[in-house]
């Protein structure tokens, strides 16, 4: 049965997973409808949403741009985590972007995975995270692709967030967490969120 997370809730992938070692991060979103309400004359561009991972060592910090997962560096350097590429519109059903992650070879001196979103050109193309509406974020054990886990983001206070923190899996142990995130921020680039973690 798939755990619907909650905001802020933890679960821990050896109790809900056993044995799990490769699992699939995959994200999604639609735009809100660009005909009729308030703000229906001004959705003109398509939204690419970026997802990315930050890779963080045991003082929550990033060691260096290898261990910044995206578009643009689509593979870690230890192999243990792939994204599968960038979609520029979101449009379709299910995942829009998914990354895999392989925790057996993750090296001992990351701690925590961040997954994060971010809206490209945001700035120039006028859009915010109030104008994306389903965005989720589940886990997937690639071994039996079954999914463990899902969080959806609802609610409203999104207006000015051009970027998103939606969960993280932090090393505890001999274990793996997951937190549901979905804390908002406002950023130009993949590159602001890194400052948060410099």
């Amino acid at each position: 049965m798939v755990i619907q997370l909650q905001k802020g809730q933890r679960i821990s992938l050896k109790k809900e997973a056993p044995k799990i070692e490769q699992l699939m991060c995959g994200l999604g979103w639609d735009v809100a409808s660009k005909k009729g309400g308030f703000l229906g004359g001004l959705f003109t561009a398509d939204f690419d949403l970026d997802a990315s991972v930050l890779c963080l060592n045991n003082n929550n910090k990033l060691a260096s741009k290898g261990d910044m997962i995206y578009f643009g560096n689509l593979r870690h350097f230890s192999s243990a985590i792939t994204h599968m590429g960038d979609n520029l519109t979101g449009k379709g059903k299910g995942d829009d972007e998914q990354i895999k992650v392989n925790l057996s070879m993750i090296p001992t001196n990351i701690h925590k995975l961040v997954f994060v979103v971010n809206i490209y050109d945001a700035a120039g193309r006028k859009q915010n995270f109030a104008q994306v509406s389903n965005a989720f974020v589940r886990l997937v054990d690639l071994k039996n692709n079954q999914e463990i886990a899902r969080y959806s983001l609802s609610g409203s206070g999104y207006q000015n967030q051009t970027g998103m923190i939606m969960a993280e899996i932090c090393r505890t142990d001999n274990d793996w967490e997951v937190s549901a995130k979905g804390d908002g921020i406002k950023v130009k680039s993949l590159n602001e969120i890194a400052k948060l973690y410099a």
